[in-house]
């Protein structure tokens, strides 16, 4: 893993590095929460929080085709509870909410353009947007990073200590 930053370039949000591993890369975010099961949160206000995929789901999801959302905007929704779904060229994925709160609303964007989903998923691509805390699930970058390198182990075949 290394750091790169193009030379007098802001981010567009947070610090982010760029994490490379055997032939995957990403740019992972320091104002962004992230769960094992590859999402991210990000807070736009206090105890809201907007919901994406990392670039790692995107990939194992493969060309995005279609998603829907079974939760409305203002629903009640608790830890690990299904809120919908995405289609992908490999698979279909459930969407769960990684934080009880209240479901506000999906993004739009990706009803006209559901290619941002992978094209950008860390930006404009994102899911939904939820209304609650996270707990101590939510892992910070340095820890999402170890759960990165594992994944990436069990795909190459590669045993890991015990």
């Amino acid at each position: 893993m290394t750091e790169e930053h193009a030379p007098g370039s802001t981010p567009v949000a947070g610090q982010s590095i760029r994490y490379r591993r055997a032939k995957f890369s990403t740019r992972l975010y320091d104002d962004c929460l992230y769960t094992a099961a590859h999402a991210w949160l990000r807070q736009e206000e206090s105890g809201l929080w907007r919901v994406g995929y990392t670039h790692f789901a995107t990939r194992m999801l493969g060309d995005p085709v279609e998603l829907d959302f079974e939760s409305k905007d203002g629903d009640a929704v608790e830890k690990g509870q299904e809120v919908g779904w995405v289609e992908g060229f490999k698979a279909v994925s459930d969407i769960y909410s990684p934080l009880s709160g209240l479901f506000r609303g999906g993004n739009d964007a990706l009803l006209t353009d559901i290619e941002i989903l992978s094209r950008d998923p860390l930006q404009s691509g994102w899911l939904y947007r939820l209304e609650g805390e996270p707990d101590s699930d939510c892992l910070e970058r340095s820890a999402y990073i170890s759960v990165l390198d594992a994944a990436i182990d069990r795909i190459l075949g590669n045993k890991t200590p015990s």
